[in-house]
């Protein structure tokens, strides 16, 4: 494994998804609930091995873009944290988190996707994205603590209603 594709925080690991039985497992438990899916407009199409090649491709083209698993501090993955680019946009990148139920309310989101938007940031982006669902309060709350901008309601890269939020790279003066 590559070591740029891990990422450390005080509490998680975020690592790629793997092809391992419990990986695997995971994954479907995690896409297989509606709590879960209802704000992503459904689960996946393909089954989630197919996802994990998916995400690796995405890497393969780009480094700087993947699809994280959030390990927690017992070993269980919390979900997926992810950096890619925006589909139909004009270089926009996405940060967004889609974690089981039975890690809501600990912090891990807004801690992973935080790692996450940092590591991007570092590596020289300009800005960060965030969409959002009208009415998913949760991931709109994580958007708020990671200091994000919004922007108001868009159809502009899902060709659905969306809470678009911004983060702008910090300004380095020297």
């Amino acid at each position: 494994m590559d070591v740029v594709e891990q990422v450390r925080t005080g509490r998680l690991r975020l690592r790629p998804w793997t092809t391992g039985a419990a990986d695997l497992a995971r994954l479907a438990d995690v896409y297989g609930r509606d709590e879960v899916t209802r704000w992503l407009g459904g689960g996946p199409s393909v089954p989630p091995a197919e996802l994990v090649a998916r995400w690796s491709a995405v890497h393969q083209l780009d480094s700087r873009f993947l699809c994280w698993a959030i390990e927690r501090p017992d070993g269980v993955p919390a979900g997926t944290v992810l950096l890619k680019p925006l589909p139909n946009g004009v270089g926009e990148v996405e940060v967004g988190w889609h974690l089981h139920p039975d890690s809501w309310g600990g912090g891990y989101a807004t801690e992973a996707a935080r790692a996450v938007v940092d590591r991007a940031f570092g590596l020289g982006l300009p800005e960060v994205y965030a969409v959002v669902r009208p009415g998913n309060e949760r991931s709109m709350a994580v958007c708020r603590r990671l200091g994000m901008t919004p922007l108001g309601r868009m159809t502009r890269w899902y060709d659905v209603e969306l809470e678009a939020f911004r983060l702008m790279a910090p300004v380095v003066v020297e």
